[in-house]
């Protein structure tokens, strides 16, 4: 049976690429995975989800880095796709800290590749991973697209910002439907290792201590992997358009006279730090031994996402409970590392 359309997913051996991978294979898209495999953390983790998707017939993969543009265009001239999803990134603000360069290559420099690519191809609409780490400095909660989002505390924040900056550019130069995602803590089965969930399971299974920064004083909105990926397909099928309400002299960030959008994904439901051990500890069946230590660079107290405009342009939502996430991903952990 032929295929609906044929969607190019860069990052396809990351955590969201794999799932929203998935689900666009589940639905009868064609996918090609694009991704470099590279060794920020153990690549046998990646090797691992790209053999679920090679289960697929209609699933092909390329081993290539964005940052190498003939590569690149190779792939996109081999694939040919309908619309691409962007999910490419060198990720985490404590990467951006310690390898800045390597952040701007990755998230910057492959970022511009991917969008003149999708410019050549003329394809109907690209949706690219965001952050909610570009709310920084911010203060009003939850967080609105309508915001300002001038004052990054990282180089990781600051990249992504670039990204949407970036993305407007060839909406309103080339008319490229573009929409950008910001995505707020991200967890679940297949997840990343140096991500809070993952690392503190590790840690309590081992009976070694977590890490608790600013002495669990902070806020996080946790949100679940598939209703991140689903809220990525689902704005995939809705083509970013202009906005016939966008004023120049009063500019919404989110929208405009371009074919562009931006918008939260996120759970809305922040949890306490503590709290979340505490649920983390439920899901493990043992405790968690803690070190209360000092705030990072680069953290920020809460983080909480207003997803109505997600709500009303889509009509998706997420809505998966911390708790039942949870006991699916210690599930998965314990069946992945033979816990």
């Amino acid at each position: 049976m032929a295929a609906r359309s044929t969607i190019l997913v860069t990052g396809a051996a990351g955590f969201i690429g794999m799932r929203v991978a998935e689900m666009l294979l589940a639905r009868g898209d064609a996918v090609a995975g694009l991704d470099a495999l590279t060794p920020y953390y153990d690549p046998a983790l990646k090797r691992a989800r790209l053999a679920r998707l090679a289960a697929h017939e209609n699933f092909r993969f390329f081993d290539t880095d964005l940052s190498e543009p003939q590569a690149t265009l190779a792939a996109f001239d081999a694939v040919q796709p309908d619309a691409v999803v962007h999910l490419a990134a060198q990720p985490g603000v404590r990467a951006s800290i310690d390898n800045p360069l390597a952040c701007i290559r990755a998230n910057c420099d492959g970022f511009a590749t991917v969008l003149e690519a999708a410019h050549r191809h003329h394809v109907r609409h690209l949706v690219f991973a965001s952050s909610s780490s570009v709310y920084g400095a911010n203060r009003r909660l939850p967080y609105g697209t309508d915001q300002a989002v001038d004052h990054p505390v990282s180089l990781y924040a600051a990249s992504k910002k670039a990204n949407e900056l970036m993305a407007h550019a060839y909406a309103h130069v080339h008319r490229l439907p573009v929409t950008g995602l910001r995505f707020f803590t991200v967890y679940g089965p297949w997840g990343r290792p140096d991500m809070a969930v993952y690392g503190f399971t590790r840690a309590i299974f081992a009976g070694t201590p977590i890490r608790i920064f600013n002495h669990g004083a902070m806020k996080r909105d946790f949100t679940y992997i598939d209703d991140v990926a689903e809220g990525v397909v689902c704005t995939l099928d809705r083509t970013a358009a202009p906005d016939p309400a966008w004023r120049a002299d009063a500019p919404d960030p989110a929208t405009s006279d371009a074919p562009y959008r931006l918008y939260n994904i996120g759970n809305s439901q922040p949890v306490g730090l503590l709290d979340f051990v505490a649920e983390l500890e439920r899901a493990c069946g043992r405790p968690a031994i803690r070190e209360l230590l000092p705030m990072q660079p680069g953290d920020v107290l809460e983080t909480s996402a207003d997803t109505s405009a997600l709500e009303r342009d889509v009509g998706f939502r997420p809505a998966t409970p911390l708790g039942l996430g949870l006991d699916r991903f210690v599930a998965w952990f314990r069946a992945y590392h033979g816990v």
